[in-house]
């Protein structure tokens, strides 16, 4: 139901999602629902630039006169361009603020006599938010009364709605280069080359929506261990009420007639205190149907917190079971070899419908993979990607510079990603840094390398269902001779066929110091000897001008055919292209930015494809 052209008041169970490009309606950047109606927000709100950032000194969030409107979600940079106050763009620190009002939702007005509270959701906001209701600071579950961080969904819980209410927001955002930016200018990199604009603040959904006061929070982890059909569920508990509770866990199989089939449950007697804690279950699924990319099976799971009244919380979730893996020198999925064809892909200021073409464009190209690169995304591309059958590369977006403040920024943007991505079979790779990115002292700083250590030991530990790299494309950590990542990665960048098979002999030889812009490995000494499994993980950028290579798509096509000939002939484990689309200077894409048409033959990155 919509009733304004503002509002959306609608439920969120979720109906089964046909292939078809046309289908894929989700309202809500989440992948764990509630059986709850939701009031979204988005829509046009009041807006004002605080060019001296005097608002909070100033009240404004109890009373402000804002001169301009703004559709929320949308970027700072495009609601300044709209406003026709400062352009675009932005050089040091902008600050801005929201305001809109709405009404109480029918079905919250019994909130006060009942066992829910009203919780408030942003999908993503940033890079610093306040957020006042009714001129009164809210502070969120985690106990932020200024929420940082700009990639991943935060929530409120509201004590009292009135059949008006007023919300207002402060969105802060600098240049500083301790910040996670990915591709995004900073003081360190400028707008440029391979350089983007900033695309910050009130860039995903809001909605409100009722929850019970003692329930299971929107996040759920899976691991699975195919071979005894088990599958580890890791949920997070949020109790205002100490006592006896269960978990109940039901597994259902989805048909294509919209029919589901009960395929396993149990219960989990708890006694929970009050406050937030993760809780891991296990439950056996027989005779499991595996995720894979040609077979993307997948169950639902409703799981249920039940307190010793009888009252349920609710939430459900799509999930595959599937075993991604390195052994040696191959990849595994499912304990069957395979090869990642895969495709580098920056979103850029990409709607969502736009994700959805490219991701079906870069299926038809023969993608088994795609290597999200360094950004925060739409977290509906990865319940597509479950969809679809499509392996997914994620990466922190990276501060630009080394320091203890730049590394601390990155381990909360890190564990904030970890625990919202969890579910997903599509999941595969993580990379931690990229090129050096806000590790350029990793050759020589003792600092940088053991932060960057102890993160990929404690994703082995609490996440094994991701392989984990340190630092993609060079300067891999080793210690003692055992490297500190789960594949040894080179990005080989060059427009000649000669050079390129050069590069390709040397890198499966184990000479790994004169074929990237930096050595592949630093610390300790370490021999390849086949250990590991080698990835190419950027190659051609052909059409981009420091690049080189054909800038006429037939050409391009003929000579990434070539290329990929000569990875075929050789002991490398996966590659992936540079890349999906253009992003501003970056002119090297395979796939047209605004309606996902391919520019090049389908199928093109496909190994199996390669004579």
């Amino acid at each position: 139901m919509r009733n304004h052209t503002n509002y959306g008041s609608s439920k969120s169970r979720e109906a089964p999602l046909a292939l078809e490009k046309e289908t894929f309606q989700d309202d809500l950047p989440r992948a764990v629902i509630r059986p709850n109606e939701y009031l979204l927000l988005d829509g046009e709100w009041k807006f004002a630039v605080d060019p001296n950032d005097r608002g909070v000194a100033e009240n404004w969030f109890v009373q402000h006169t804002f001169s301009q409107t703004a559709n929320w979600p949308g970027s700072v940079e495009q609601h300044l361009a709209a406003s026709q106050q400062e352009g675009s763009s932005w050089k040091d620190k902008i600050v801005v603020w929201y305001e809109r009002e709405f009404k109480r939702p029918e079905y919250a007005s019994s909130v006060e006599e009942s066992d829910t509270i009203p919780q408030l959701t942003f999908g993503a906001c940033g890079y610093e938010t306040q957020v006042w209701l009714n001129g009164s600071p809210l502070t969120t579950i985690e106990g932020e009364r200024i929420h940082i961080g700009e990639y991943t969904s935060f929530s409120y819980e509201l004590e009292k709605l009135r059949p008006i209410n007023r919300l207002t927001v402060r969105v802060a955002s600098s240049m500083d280069a301790d910040i996670p930016r990915g591709k995004q200018e900073s003081h360190v990199y400028k707008r440029g080359g391979i350089w983007y604009q900033t695309f910050t603040g009130a860039v995903r959904s809001i909605w409100l929506e009722n929850v019970e006061r003692n329930r299971l929070r929107s996040r759920v982890g899976v691991v699975s261990i195919i071979e005894d059909n088990l599958v580890r569920f890791t949920l997070t508990t949020r109790i205002h009420d100490p006592g006896l509770y269960k978990i109940k866990l039901s597994v259902f199989l989805p048909d294509a007639r919209a029919n589901e089939t009960l395929v396993a449950e149990d219960e989990f007697p708890l006694m929970l205190e009050a406050g937030q804690k993760s809780q891991r279950l296990v439950l056996d699924v027989p005779d499991a149907l595996l995720w894979s990319t040609e077979n993307p099976n997948q169950y639902k799971l409703v799981a249920q917190l039940v307190n010793e009244q009888g009252a349920i919380s609710e939430i459900e979730t799509k999930f595959g079971l599937r075993k991604f893996e390195a052994r040696g020198s191959h990849l595994y999925l499912n304990n069957k070899p395979i090869y990642l064809d895969g495709i580098l892909y920056q979103p850029g200021n990409a709607t969502y419908d736009q994700i959805k073409r490219h991701l079906l464009a870069m299926k038809e190209l023969g993608c088994n993979l795609v290597r999200i690169h360094i950004a925060g995304v739409d977290p509906r591309i990865y319940k597509l990607a479950d969809k679809i059958g499509m392996l997914l590369w994620v990466e922190v977006p990276s501060p630009h510079q080394s320091t203890l403040k730049s590394r601390e920024n990155h381990q909360a943007e890190l564990l904030r990603m970890l625990a919202l991505i969890g579910t997903h079979p599509s999941v595969v790779i993580w990379s931690l840094y990229n090129e050096d990115w806000g590790a350029q002292d990793i050759a020589h700083n003792l600092d940088t390398r053991e932060y960057i250590v102890n993160m990929y030991h404690y994703m082995q530990l609490a996440f094994p269902q991701f392989l984990v790299v340190d630092n993609d494309g060079w300067q891999h950590i080793s210690f003692e001779g055992r490297l500190k990542s789960d594949l040894l990665t080179a990005h080989l960048y060059t427009p000649d066929l000669a050079h390129w098979q050069w590069m390709l002999d040397e890198l499966t030889k184990g000479n790994l110091d004169t074929i990237a812009a930096f050595p592949l490995v630093v610390g300790d000494p370490y021999f390849y000897r086949k250990q590991v499994p080698l990835v190419v993980s950027e190659w051609g950028g052909f059409g981009f001008e420091n690049y080189g290579g054909p800038v006429d798509d037939t050409d391009r096509a003929s000579q990434i055919t070539l290329f990929k000939k000569e990875l075929a002939k050789r002991s490398v484990a996966g590659d992936v292209y540079t890349q999906a689309t253009n992003i501003e200077n970056e002119r090297n894409g395979l796939i047209d930015f605004e309606t996902g048409a391919l520019k090049v033959p389908a199928g093109l990155l496909a190994s199996k494809k390669v004579t």
